[in-house]
């Protein structure tokens, strides 16, 4: 039975530049391909564990886990060739132009894959950095052979090739240390008190938790601006803390508006002030109770006389004065009714 089936295996198949290609090969090769790979993947795998157990650095962790992924692969690679006996001599022919092809047609590709292997050896941007690309900010979380994956501060996730990082302006907030500056400005109205104000920003910045004391936090009078005072809050916290920067921003003004309010300090708004040169008329439309007051009673004889004046004279003047609606005199009073022009008599 075993000879049958080690007959069957020995069973020639096809060949390759004077190779020779059995069964039991074209069997066992995937079989070992698969089984390697799953056992380099292992002990990678386990390698990185013991390295951040003990504490080593993320970057230096990714470093070795690469290299120790591309030795297994070659091992396999190699060991592979071997089983089928085929020599690394036979590729030599078909090398220059598979760099060729590989040259013109994977070009991007070699670069990003380069860029990364630059970017995890100088380490211009490491793992856990904030760093800002173009309009973009957020924090980098792995540096893959091809791409680095970096979660934006609205929890989104970019792939940037790595590449765009050595060619493109990088603004990376925490390459030498994890202090962070960050601002906060306020406008108080015209006839504060300037003094007061900074004692009181003062206390503020003084009194949160993660605002670090060394540096310490500073207040400027900024400006005079247009309708406010403006003053500017500058204090440094800790990268990667408890809280993020943008937190400790909110609360310092929610605290600034409750101190505000305690001691009578005005934030200012935009306003304006227009002078106008000249006469400025105005004119009031008359509302639906104006309109209905129109026909009352005027010049009543137990209110005043009819008329005031030489006999003859028009009453409706004389008794203007009683046809009023709040601050508004109806024109005349024509039988003893108030009324304005083009009313219907």
């Amino acid at each position: 039975m075993m000879e049958t089936i080690q007959q069957a295996l020995d069973t020639h198949l096809i060949s390759i530049a004077g190779i020779d290609i059995t069964l039991g090969q074209v069997v066992s090769i995937p079989g070992f391909v698969v089984v390697g790979y799953l056992l380099v993947r292992w002990i990678v795998r386990i390698t990185g564990g013991m390295m951040e157990r003990r504490g080593i650095n993320p970057d230096l962790i990714q470093v070795v886990q690469r290299g120790l992924m591309i030795l297994g692969l070659i091992v396999v690679f190699i060991t592979t060739l071997d089983l089928l006996r085929i020599p690394l001599t036979a590729f030599a022919f078909v090398s220059g132009a598979v760099a060729i092809g590989v040259g013109f047609g994977a070009q991007n590709i070699i670069n990003n894959f380069i860029s990364g292997w630059i970017l995890m050896w100088e380490r211009p941007i490491r793992i856990g950095d904030y760093i800002e690309l173009g309009d973009t900010q957020g924090t980098v979380e792995k540096i893959n052979t091809r791409s680095t994956r970096i979660r934006r501060v609205d929890g989104v996730h970019m792939l940037v090739p790595n590449s765009r990082l050595l060619e493109d302006t990088v603004v990376n907030w925490t390459l030498v240390d994890k202090l962070l500056r960050s601002i906060v400005r306020v406008g108080v109205a015209y006839g504060s008190d300037v003094r007061k104000v900074e004692q009181v920003l003062q206390e503020v910045v003084e009194a949160h938790e993660f605002i670090l004391k060394d540096p310490g936090p500073e207040i400027i009078f900024e400006d005079f601006g247009d309708s406010a005072l403006v003053f500017d809050v500058y204090f440094w916290v800790q990268s990667g803390g408890d809280k993020s920067a943008r937190q400790i921003r909110s609360e310092i003004r929610f605290e600034i508006d409750r101190l505000f309010a305690e001691n009578d300090i005005v934030i200012a708004f935009p306003q304006r002030d227009v002078h106008i040169d000249g006469v400025v008329s105005v004119r009031r439309e008359l509302s639906a109770i104006d309109v209905s007051a129109q026909a009352r009673p005027c010049c009543l004889p137990h209110a005043r006389p009819p008329f005031y004046g030489n006999k003859g004279s028009d009453p409706g003047r004389s008794c203007r004065s009683e046809c009023c609606v709040g601050s508004v005199y109806l024109h005349y009073c024509s039988n003893r009714v108030c009324r304005t022009p083009g009313t219907p008599h």
